[in-house]
Order: C-alpha cells, then structure tokens, then sequence
C-alpha cells in the first residue's frame, strides 16, 4: 500500500519497540508519573467545582457535532470573514502544500527568522524542518517548547512537550546551550534564562508563526490560548503573523467560544482561565500585524471525516486530558508512541492521519480502561475508536497475502475451527487439561511454553480445571 502523500508525520519505531525502551528508563518513569499525577489532581479540583460540568461537555460535544456535518459550510463562511476584515486565506490540501505556502510567504518578507507560537498544528506537517531546508531559522517562544528545540528532541505531551524533563536536566541544557554555567535549577532562575535569551527575539523578528485553538466562522475571529505570555508578543508586535490551522478547528459562533473557554483550561492546565487568551479578527491599523495570513490545512482530516466511528476524533480540542490519565502513557511517556500526537489521542488521530498501514501498532497501545473517554471535554469515545481501529488493523491483514507458516494466522485459524462446533470445543478442552499438566502451580501457568511464556512472563494464567461447566452441568442432570 502507497503511503498518503497528504501526511508527512514522522513515524518512530513501533509502540512495542518504543514502550520497552522507555520502561527501562527509571528517571523518565519518576518525572512522568509525579508530572501526570499533579496536572490530574488539579483537574479533579476544578472541575468538581462545576455543579453543570456533565452539560458543559454536552454541549462541546454537541457544537463539533454540528461543525463537523455542516464542515463546507462553515470553512467557506470563515474564508469570507477572514478576508472581509482584511486577512487573507490560503488552503492547503497536504503537509507540503502547507509549508509551501508559509515558506513563499515568510521569503516574500525578506526575513530568513520567523518566531513561533506553540502549535501543534506546524509540529504535524514538520514546518520547521521545511523552512530549515528553505533557509529560514524558526525559533521556539514556548518555554517547553524552546527546550526541546534545544536539546534537539521531540515532544513527548501535546501541553507540557517537556514533560519528560525534570528541573536539573533542563538548568544542564541551559547551562550548556546560553552558556550559563552559573545557573541554579529554581524555575524563576531557568524562567528568566529563557526570557532573556528570547526577549532580542521577540522585538526584531518581524515575522510570526501560531496555530489556532478555534476560530469562529460568523466573525473571521481566530483564538490562541497559552499560559506564559509568549504567544501574545508573537501575535502582536511581529509586523506579518501566519496561522496554520486544522479544518477541524472551527466554531460556529461568537458565543460558542464560552463554553470551551470554560472546558479546555480546566482539562488542560487545571485552572479556571486561561492565563492569556488572545483574539483576534483581520488587520487593523496600527494594532497588531500588518498582514495576516490564515493557512486551513486539511492534510488527511477529509479522510478521518469521511468514517463514521472514527470522525468523532476530530472534535478534539487538544487539552491533553485523556494524556494525563492514561496508565499506559504514565509509565511509557510520548516518545513511545513514535508521532506528534501522543497518549490515547495520538493512538486514535495518527493511524487515520497516515493510515492504520503505516500505524498498527497504536491503537494497540491501550488497556482500553475509559479513563480516557470519562475526561474528554467533548465526549470522544477513544476506546470505541481503538477498538474500531483494531478491527482495520486485522482487516488489511486478512486482506494481504499469508502463509500458513505465520504463527498468528495459524493460531486465528485453529481458533475458529475449534470454536466453531461444541464437539471440537470440548475435544481441545480435554486436550488442554492433559497438555497443561507439566506447566501448572497451585492451579496457575506462570510460566507457558513457546509463544505463551510472553503473555504469562507479565501475569499468571489460570489452569484449566479438571472439570468443566459443561461436564459439570451434565453431571447435576443426572443426578436429578
């Protein structure tokens, strides 16, 4: 199968591959588990303080229900009022449609640096790498995000990309990358290195770089939400600001922004509000940006949209909730999932973004607990979805060719035949009950043969006992 040109998400190694790497890492362990379990006891905290927050993530739900199946409507809408209040709106159909784009317009300004406002978005199509390529320097203002940018790695949370990092690791990085070799590891100390180090930045650049939370088809208004202060100087002293957005990310109306205004920071960050919210609709004079550019980009959303089980995916406002509370992320951390988007989201967004060809292994990554379905702000069902996905998985398998030495097609195989008449269950039964008998301890397998000894090497698997249901039913008919 050709891989989508309309993705170019870099893929690591699989999630099993990734997982085990990261399992080994104790530091890692201890710096995601003390970061997910502080993030997610501030959300419990905030949102118990909301007697109608079941309504609120009804009504979220039921407003990305609406844009999603009037999607043409309201992007042909926004168009026109982004370009009535001055902006201009370019769409891109792909990932390199897209960096082309902000590439021609970055050069078209003269400037070879831009700065950036965090954004998943530019992350997904791998912007900075385009513009590397290009000639252009792009620098990282998101404190978190200027420290992966340093230490040249990838982010490993949708919020906190550094989360991976404890203080000690990231003064080290200061130290060596702004030589500061005086530089204690206080976050006022690290906070005021990273201010520094971009405030020159921040007055000459004259080109920016954002994604968008939301942006409202009925006034051509788009919204940023952040938390350090970095995004308002991005968005307003650079004379040309270019924002890359997901056709997803669109709300109706004005008033709808008030109820994510109140969903996403208290499943994001635990707060009320959000530290810094800034708005804004076209140019003004004197006010902002001369030139503002909104870039809607598409890049395998059609295709999601297109599934009836998985298109809820794209109701999802990247709050990180679901990240914060997933067993399996805690202890494996982002890196793992090998994509921008990691967690339970990742495990659902990527395989429909690049195809579950290329991505089988993610909706895999999951004990499928609905935690992760229990905090989403708009209602995603993410276990429905993995176990959608799974079923794709195995399709396109079935659908290749495959030898009858394949172990797991000759197990699938057996299975059903065994299954699929009562005298052929009750036969393997039997044959089980004999066959188990070396690998038994006090009625558990702890250790299995062959294929087996990975499954019972992580649990113990209860022995088959002497007598069955059925012989045991057949047993008490006779009696009676």
């Amino acid at each position: 199968m050709k891989k989508p040109e309309s993705v170019i998400i870099e893929l690591a190694p699989r999630f099993e591959v990734g997982a085990k790497s990261a399992l080994q890492n104790t530091q890692l362990r201890r710096n995601m588990g003390k970061a997910t379990q502080t993030i997610r006891g501030k959300r419990a905290s905030v949102v118990d303080e909301l007697a109608d927050w079941e309504s609120l993530r009804v009504a979220g739900q039921q407003i990305k229900d609406e844009v999603l199946q009037n999607l043409d409507t309201y992007l042909e809408q926004l168009e026109a009022t982004v370009t009535q209040a001055g902006g201009q709106v370019h769409w891109a159909k792909d990932a390199q449609e897209a960096n082309d784009i902000v590439t021609r317009l970055i050069r078209a300004t003269g400037s070879h640096e831009i700065i950036k406002v965090k954004s998943l978005t530019t992350d997904e199509i791998r912007l900075n790498e385009a513009l590397e390529l290009a000639g252009i320097t792009a620098i990282e203002t998101d404190l978190a995000e200027l420290i992966i940018q340093l230490a040249h790695e990838k982010s490993s949370h949708i919020l906190v990309p550094a989360i991976h990092k404890n203080r000690s690791e990231i003064r080290a990085l200061f130290q060596k990358s702004m030589n500061l070799p005086d530089l204690t590891d206080e976050p006022s100390a690290l906070a005021g290195a990273a201010r520094q180090f971009l405030r020159e930045k921040f007055m000459s650049v004259r080109v920016a770089t954002s994604g968008a939370n939301f942006a409202i088809a009925e006034t051509g208004s788009v919204c940023v939400v952040e938390s350090e202060g970095n995004g308002r100087m991005c968005l307003t002293m650079p004379e040309v600001l270019i924002s890359v957005m997901g056709i997803e990310k669109i709300l109706p109306r004005w008033q709808d922004l008030g109820v994510f205004m109140q969903l996403l920071p208290r499943s994001s960050t635990g707060e009320r509000m959000n530290p810094y919210t800034t708005i804004w609709t076209g140019v003004h004079a004197n006010d902002g940006p001369k030139e503002f550019h909104l870039v809607l980009l598409d890049n395998g959303r059609s295709d999601v949209l297109a599934d009836a089980v998985g298109r809820q995916t794209l109701h999802c406002i990247r709050c990180s909730a679901c990240i914060n509370v997933c067993p399996v992320y805690e202890r494996t951390g982002g890196h793992a999932y090998g994509s921008v988007y990691p967690g339970p989201i990742g495990a659902i967004l990527t395989p429909q973004l690049v195809g579950t060809a290329y991505a089988d292994s993610l909706p895999y990554a999951s004990s499928l607990c609905g935690a992760c379905y229990d905090v989403c702000p708009v209602r995603i069902n993410i276990p429905e979805i993995l176990v959608h996905l799974r079923g794709k998985v195995v399709a396109e398998k079935q659908t290749k060719p495959q030898s009858w030495f394949d172990g797991e097609n000759v197990g699938m195989k057996a299975m059903a035949l065994t299954f699929a008449h009562q005298r052929t269950y009750e036969l393997a039964q039997r044959a089980g009950q004999l066959a188990q008998w070396p690998f038994v301890q006090d009625e558990y397998i702890e250790q299995g043969p062959g294929p087996l000894g990975k499954w019972t090497a992580m649990r113990d698997f209860p022995a088959i006992p002497a007598q069955s249901f059925r012989d045991w039913w057949r047993e008490r008919q006779r009696d009676e």
